[in-house]
C-alpha cells in the first residue's frame, strides 16, 4: 500500500526523446544542465544499443523522419495525377495518358518498395517501437518493478499528429488494397487501375466511395502538414517567446497549419472527388473487370 502511495505521490513528467546523460551525472535531475559536472576521465557515453553517444530514440526519431522524406515525395506526385491535372483538364479521359506516364516511376518493381512500401512501414515502425522505447525509460524512471506497479504509471501521452498516422493506417490500408493489392491477386497486375477506376467506384457506391475519400484525403494531409510543421520547427509547441506573446505564437502558428492542411486537402477534393468522383461509370468489358473488383473488395462487396 505504501509502495502504491509513493508510486501515485510522484510527479508525472515526459520522458526525454533522447537519453543520453546518466542521472548521477547531472546535478539536478534528469536533465543535464550547464552546471552539471563532466563525467570523470575515461567515462564513455554509449547507448543500450552501443550506437555511441546518442541513445535508441534519437535513431528512431530520425528514422521516422527520414522515412517520410520519400513518401511524400510519393504523396506529391500523386496529388499533381489524381487531384491537379484533373483539376486543370476538367476530364478524366484527358488527364489519363499523364496518370499513366508517371506512374511507372513508382510502380515498378524496382521502385515501389523503395518509394513507397519500405519508407511506410519503417515510419510507422519505428513510431510504434519509439513509444515502446519511452514508456520504458518512464518505468525504469518511476522504478516500477511489479506489473501492479506499472498500472498506475500512465503511457507517454500521444500527440495529435500520431493519433492522425494511426487513424491513417487502415485508410491507407484499404486504399492500396484496393488499387494495388485485389488487382494483383485477381488480375495479375493493375494495369486498368487509372482515374476511370476511382470514378466507376464513385458511381457504384457513391456515398461509401466519398465518405472513405474524404476521410483518407483528409487525415492524411492534417498527418503530413503537421508532421512536417514539426520537422520543421514551425508546429505551435516549438515557439520561444514567453508569456503573453508566447501563446500569440502557438496560436498564429496553430491556424497558420491548420490552414494550409485546409488548403491542400481542399485543393486535393476538389480534382479528386469534384471532377474524377463525378466522371460516371465505365461502359463495355473494362466497366466489367470494374464491378469484379468491387465486388471482391470488402465492405462494398456486400452492396454490389
Amino acid at each position: 500500500m505504501e509502495d502504491q502511495e509513493s508510486l501515485l505521490g510522484l510527479t508525472e513528467v515526459e520522458p526525454s526523446p533522447v537519453e543520453e546523460t546518466p542521472v548521477e551525472y547531472s546535478k539536478d535531475g534528469y536533465f543535464p544542465s550547464s552546471s552539471s559536472p563532466s563525467p570523470p576521465p575515461g567515462y564513455s557515453r554509449t547507448s543500450t544499443l552501443g550506437l555511441g553517444n546518442h541513445g535508441p530514440a534519437y535513431y528512431l526519431t530520425r528514422i521516422q523522419r527520414y522515412s517520410s522524406y520519400t513518401f511524400t515525395a510519393f504523396a506529391s506526385l500523386h496529388i499533381v495525377n489524381t487531384s491537379l491535372i484533373p483539376l486543370v483538364t476538367r476530364s478524366v479521359p484527358t488527364s489519363e495518358p499523364y496518370l499513366l506516364l508517371t506512374r511507372p516511376a513508382y510502380q515498378s518493381a524496382l521502385m515501389e518498395p523503395f518509394l513507397v512500401v519500405l519508407p511506410l512501414f519503417t515510419h510507422v515502425a519505428s513510431g510504434i517501437a519509439l513509444r515502446l522505447y519511452r514508456r520504458r525509460i518512464a518505468l525504469r524512471r518511476y522504478g516500477a518493478e511489479s506489473q501492479s506497479d506499472r498500472k498506475h504509471i500512465p503511457w507517454p501521452p500521444i500527440s495529435g499528429t500520431s493519433k492522425l498516422g494511426y487513424a491513417l493506417v487502415p485508410l491507407l490500408g484499404f486504399h492500396m488494397l484496393a488499387a494495388r493489392g485485389l488487382p494483383m491477386y485477381l488480375h495479375g497486375d493493375s494495369a486498368l487501375v487509372n482515374l476511370s477506376y476511382i470514378s466507376h467506384g464513385f458511381a457504384l457506391h457513391p456515398v461509401v466511395s466519398s465518405a472513405g475519400f474524404t476521410a483518407l484525403l483528409a487525415v492524411g494531409t492534417w498527418h503530413v502538414v503537421w508532421g512536417w510543421a514539426r520537422w520543421l520547427g514551425l508546429a505551435p509547441r516549438h515557439g520561444q517567446s514567453s508569456g503573453a506573446e508566447q501563446e500569440l505564437v502557438k496560436k498564429r502558428r496553430w491556424y497558420q497549419v491548420n490552414g494550409l492542411a485546409a488548403a491542400v486537402a481542399g485543393l486535393w477534393m476538389a480534382g479528386g472527388l469534384g471532377v474524377v468522383g463525378r466522371a460516371g461509370k465505365v461502359a463495355g468489358w473494362v466497366g466489367r473487370e470494374y464491378d469484379e473488383l468491387y465486388r471482391a473488395l470488402p465492405i462494398l462487396g456486400r452492396w454490389a
